[in-house]
């Protein structure tokens, strides 16, 4: 990406850009394409404002640097610029980063986490408000100073920061949507012609500015949107979509809110229980939404992805309602009755959490069975392991063993909860099974017969057990027997099979040993050396063996064999303990010693 952009750079610092007429120059910017790459490689692929601020804030203390366009040293000065000032393409590129500055900042305070509050918005508008003012004067600057199609896409550019700042206020919807269509029009123009690059870029814009036509026709009252499709808008990304999906996220925060004043109970297993706080309140209906969409009647529809992303944010709702329920608990104090009432409530949003736990899982293990038999593709998708849904229904049996134990907890138990208990004692006894088949296909694809012929025999008996009690229980669900029951013609038919195939094994062991044995001499002349692959390399043979059968590969020797080489020789002194050497003593200097040393002798 770094080379594709090369051209960006060296138009954006180089001293000199078009410059067909040299009274007067006409420049050239492809703003699209220069934003889109500076926004990618600093932050916004990540959702990063702060980031990408930072870096507006560095661009342009070089432009000012390099164009001598500061403001002053101890004392700030402003210069305005006008088109007498443009005298080169830096000057244009300097007022575009200055509104990207002020867009980004007010884009960091709207990714808060609670929201903006009321000041933080004041000071978010006013943002918007600088990048609105920065853009019409490029605008401006750009229809006066650059060709026809940087004054176009400078002009969408301002018409859609315009868009944003009315769509943030809240009001002149039919404005906000006339600068949107401005918008989405040059950019479609633009998207015809060009490099195929831009091209792209410019389709990718026409999408991204979509939503938020079709979300100020809906405030206007000219479509009719229903949430659902507003939800499905608000799944698409891009960074001109953030604002969007804030707006989008604030409305529907602000109609849960509405709702839940009328959310006074939480129903579980024939009980109410009273919600008191709000938080709790919006929370649990939050989650009770998202339910509605994995078990309406467009689940079957959706895909397992989208799935698996529903299922986390229910899980958030519900540890957020169990964080405030449990905030109320600490501030209760000595109210035995609210206490009561709350740890009842708690113990409800638990077992509810537990269950949506298990129906994940149970989608993990529909996923994991569909690419089990499935071969790989193109794609090199991962296939999955029989060892991977042993795993999954260890899961699943800890998950009915801890929702048991939540519900069988407490003195006074209901005939509800007994019940509730005793089908979770029931449906582990079916997870069970299909872990036993599971666990005798991971000891099958080992080549263990024994043990996976006894698995299997043990899994048949599992499952005929669990099916025996769902038949005997009313109004038990037709799609678990229907499962049940070919779980357990599978398992009589592999335990066949494996009872085959180690028969066959059996009967081939002698006759490979018959084989072994008349092979033997003692010379050794006529025993056969299997060759490594560098050996053979003319023949069209596998030197790894069988997939089914584990085998050493082939292929060289190692550690390589050891071989004889050369080096230099050794040399012995023997004639150096044979020589008498003479004595140096008469040419050693000695010492002289006066008459006081003489006595100490």
């Amino acid at each position: 990406m770094a080379k594709e952009n090369e051209p960006i750079a060296m138009e954006v610092d180089g001293p000199k850009s078009s410059n067909s007429d040299p009274i007067n120059p006409r420049f050239s910017i492809n703003v699209l394409q220069l934003l889109k790459s500076a926004q990618m490689q600093h932050g916004l692929r990540h959702g990063d404002y702060a980031r990408y601020r930072r870096y507006c804030t560095a661009r342009l203390r070089r432009l000012y640097k390099s164009l001598k366009f500061t403001h002053g040293r101890s004392k700030y000065t402003r210069r305005a610029i006008n088109e007498s000032t443009v005298t080169e393409v830096r000057y244009l590129h300097m007022v575009l980063y200055t509104a990207e500055r002020a867009w980004s900042h007010a884009m960091e305070k709207r990714q808060l986490l609670d929201g903006p509050n009321a000041k933080q918005r004041i000071y978010l508008i006013g943002r918007l408000r600088k990048a609105v003012k920065w853009a019409d004067l490029f605008s401006r600057l750009c229809a006066a100073k650059g060709d026809s199609r940087t004054s176009l896409e400078a002009e969408a550019y301002a018409s859609y920061m315009n868009g944003l700042l009315l769509f943030e206020q809240d009001r002149n919807w039919d404005t906000a949507l006339k600068n949107f269509i401005s918008a989405r029009a040059v950019y479609e123009e633009l998207g015809k012609y060009g490099a195929l690059e831009n091209q792209v870029l410019c389709r990718e814009r026409v999408e991204e500015l979509e939503p938020s036509i079709r979300y100020c026709r809906h405030k206007i009252g000219e479509s009719n949107l229903k949430t659902s499709e507003l939800l499905q808008i608000g799944e698409m990304d891009g960074p001109a979509l953030d604002l969007f999906k804030a707006k989008l996220e604030a409305a529907m925060a602000e109609a849960r809110s509405q709702q839940a004043a009328s959310l006074t109970e939480f129903h579980w297993l024939g009980h109410r229980f009273p919600i008191s706080n709000a938080k709790t309140r919006v929370a649990i209906l939050k989650a009770q939404e998202l339910e509605k969409d994995l078990h309406g009647p467009a689940a079957d529809s959706l895909p397992a992805e989208k799935k698996l992303a529903v299922f986390d944010k229910i899980f958030t709702a519900y540890h957020e309602a169990r964080s405030f329920i449990r905030s109320d608990l600490v501030s209760a104090g000595n109210a035995d009755s609210v206490k009561d009432e709350l740890n009842g409530l708690d113990k409800a949003v638990s077992a509810v959490l537990g269950q949506r736990t298990i129906e994940r899982n149970q989608l993990l293990v529909s996923i994991a069975k569909s690419k089990l038999t499935r071969r790989r593709d193109d794609k090199n998708e991962k296939v999955t392991k029989p060892e991977e849904l042993v795993r999954l229904h260890d899961l699943l049996l800890q998950n009915t063993a801890d929702l048991s134990d939540l519900v069988s907890s407490g003195r006074d138990r209901k005939p509800e909860e007994v019940a509730f208990a005793e089908d979770c004692v029931l449906r582990s006894t079916a997870f069970r099974a299909q872990r036993c088949f599971y666990l005798a296909k991971s000891y099958s694809s080992a080549g263990k017969r024994t043990e996976a012929y006894v698995l299997y025999c043990h899994a048949r008996s599992l499952a005929e057990n669990a099916l025996k009690k769902f038949q005997t229980v009313a109004g038990t669900d037709e799609v678990t027997i229907k499962e049940l029951k070919t779980l357990y013609n599978e398992c009589r038919a592999n335990s066949c099979i494996e009872h085959a195939t180690g028969i066959m094994e059996h009967e081939k062991v002698s006759e490979n040993l018959s084989k072994k044995v008349s092979t033997i001499s003692l010379s050794g002349v006529d025993k056969k050396v299997e060759k490594f692959l560098l050996e053979k390399l003319d023949v069209y043979e596998s030197a790894v063996g069988e997939p089914n059968v584990k085998s050493v590969p082939r292929i060289e020797v190692f550690p390589p064999a050891f071989q004889s080489t050369p080096r230099n020789p050794i040399v012995l002194d023997l004639a150096y303990n044979c020589i008498d050497f003479p004595s140096l003593e008469n040419r050693m200097k000695k010492d002289k010693k006066g008459f006081i040393s003489r006595l100490w002798r």
